[in-house]
């Protein structure tokens, strides 16, 4: 398994330690109920996930698809974490090695989710700036691509807080909102 990643940010005046790992078999409870929690309102919150599939069978999964092993048409090779706070999950990370022409323009090389309960305390911001230092430091990405519709504030937040410099806002053909991209120079990165 991945070492984890961890960051120390305070939250009301309390420091917290946010870290970005993989659960363990035993924490299949914590990884369902962050599932069910927030799969309703965000469906694609468990990449590769098939309901009732056992946990030990996901992490296989996941470790399979960061290898490049048996990915889907036009997938890439990515890194699936979850971002802990103490025994609770947060949300979640992907962060793709490469990209494809497609993902160079919509979707970039990393997505975050939080769970419901947990979002606008901070967490997304600490989530990327665990998934930008690992892009940097594990995978050698210098530049890493983010994406997010023009309409989301909180995204938009949590990438210019994180340094993000937003190159162009485009249309895609058949998509009702713009798509705002931004890059982060990962070698700036506040240790």
């Amino acid at each position: 398994m991945l070492s984890q990643t961890t960051a120390r940010w305070f939250l009301n005046g309390a420091l917290e330690m946010l870290v970005l790992r993989r659960p363990s078999i035993e924490e299949e409870d914590e990884f369902l109920r962050a599932h069910h929690a927030t799969t309703p309102e965000v469906p694609y919150f468990l990449h590769y996930y098939e309901e009732g599939m056992a946990l030990r069978h996901y992490l296989e999964v996941l470790k399979q698809r960061e290898r490049g092993v048996n990915l889907p048409l036009n997938h890439v090779p990515s890194t699936f974490l979850f971002a802990f706070n103490g025994e609770r999950i947060v949300g979640r990370v992907a962060i793709r090695h490469v990209l494809t022409d497609v993902l160079q323009r919509v979707g970039g090389h990393i997505g975050y989710v939080v769970v419901p309960e947990f979002r606008r305390q901070g967490h997304a911001t600490a989530i990327l700036r665990l998934a930008l230092q690992f892009a940097h430091d594990r995978l050698a990405l210098e530049r890493v691509l983010l994406t997010c519709d023009d309409d989301n504030i909180g995204s938009i937040k949590t990438i210019e807080n994180n340094g993000g410099v937003l190159e162009e806002i485009i249309n895609m053909p058949g998509v009702n909102k713009a798509t705002r991209r931004y890059w982060i120079d990962a070698r700036r990165l506040v240790r």
